[in-house]
């Protein structure tokens, strides 16, 4: 895995702005066999553009992961029950389900305007899976069409560096089953089924991004109401367990892992600090760990990192943000690199996003941003190898 050896590198989250006419085609329901040609030049042309606005270490622009809406915060993980066996989909009202939170509770008039919504429609239901057999991973012949489209569009020299995301183990898409014992059982089921995704992509010579929101989400929506750290601490120390279970066999060094707190717009007050998550986040045997750090809930964050010995890793900071349509200035974005730099070390930073730009901020505004974080790692680097 690639560090900053000479100067700050660049990278992204991973969803990427989808163009109108691949929307349109996961809108219409269109088959593998329609999807194919189109994925094919669409991957080919969202990697230049990566290139081309500056950024080192590039991915498929998440375009294997079906989003039919022009607002999507949820493709990077409803995506699997499209690869899995073992599910039937069921409905559930987003808004009801975020009235019921702490944050919630404590905003609601804001959440009832649909404003915290993950698609244009505050009203579409989110569909979620519930077990109703062996879980399974079912379509392998997806994960390997895109890592096939994104090979084909890499350049040569950046292959071994390049990335595709994937859900984390135990991530927060599943309902209550009925076909486990328990819903451990169920998680160490879907844990394995998951490692045959992960264990594609590195086969391929790639690295696997393991996307982990539920790593502080489930703070949010489970024990915040309580401030109840301690149950929160039991429930994060068996989630890791899982995700590892899923990444046994796979090289450290192949594997980055993004923890972030959620999508959607809205106060952000019940979040979990970071202070008591990053132990959790630490443990996951990933070499790169990505966070949200140009949020302004959590942009004072980087001080936690002073205490944290990293033991080689690199942290990948987002320096810029898609919870807000200004575009950061490039002296910000440095300013942010270097903070980071000097607390853990300039070879241990590559400058990220907070989360994916795709389907959550305009297109315009999204490739404005990778160019200028690209701008501000350049400013940092003169500053930290003056």
């Amino acid at each position: 895995m690639k560090r900053s050896s000479d100067r700050i590198l660049t990278s992204h989250v991973g969803s990427l702005p989808r163009p109108a006419d691949l929307l349109e085609l996961y809108k219409s329901g269109a088959s593998d066999d329609e999807l194919a040609k189109k994925l094919r030049s669409a991957t080919a042309d969202v990697v230049q553009r990566q290139l081309d606005a500056g950024i080192d270490i590039v991915n498929d622009g998440e375009f294997g992961k079906p989003m039919d809406d022009d607002v999507e915060f949820g493709a990077w993980g409803s995506y699997i029950f499209g690869r899995l066996g073992g599910y039937e989909m069921q409905p559930v009202n987003e808004m009801e389900l975020l009235l019921e939170t702490a944050e919630g509770l404590a905003f609601p008039e804001y959440y009832k305007t649909g404003a915290g919504a993950s698609s244009s429609d505050p009203d579409r239901p989110i569909m979620l899976g519930s077990s109703v057999g062996p879980i399974t991973y079912a379509r392998p012949d997806l994960v390997q069409r895109d890592v096939d489209n994104f090979k084909a569009a890499l350049p040569a020299d950046k292959v071994h560096d390049g990335f595709i995301t994937s859900l984390a183990a135990g991530g927060e898409f599943y309902l209550p089953g009925s076909f486990y014992p328990s819903a451990d059982d169920e998680a160490v089921a879907v844990a394995e089924a998951l490692r045959v995704e992960y264990q594609a992509i590195v086969d391929a010579g790639l690295i696997v991004q393991i996307d982990n929101p539920a790593l502080a989400d489930a703070y949010f929506f489970e024990f915040a109401k309580d401030s109840n750290l301690d149950n929160y601490r039991k429930w994060a120390q068996r989630h890791v367990e899982l995700v590892n279970h899923s990444l046994e066999g796979i090289p450290s060094d192949r594997v980055r892992c993004h923890m972030c707190w959620g999508s959607w717009f809205g106060p952000h007050v019940a979040d979990l600090p970071l202070k008591d998550g990053i132990e959790f986040l630490l443990q996951i045997n990933a070499d790169l760990y990505s966070v949200e750090a140009a949020n302004v809930r959590h942009e004072h964050e980087w001080q936690v990192w002073k205490d944290v010995d990293l033991g080689g890793k690199i942290v990948m900071p987002g320096v810029v943000s898609h919870k807000t349509t200004i575009v950061e200035h490039p002296e910000l974005v440095a300013s942010r690199i270097v903070q980071y730099a000097n607390v853990v070390g300039k070879e241990n930073v590559i400058a990220g996003t907070d989360c994916g730009m795709g389907g959550r901020i305009h297109p315009e505004i999204a490739w404005a941003k990778l160019e200028v974080l690209s701008e501000g790692a350049r400013l940092a680097s003169e500053q930290l190898w003056s």
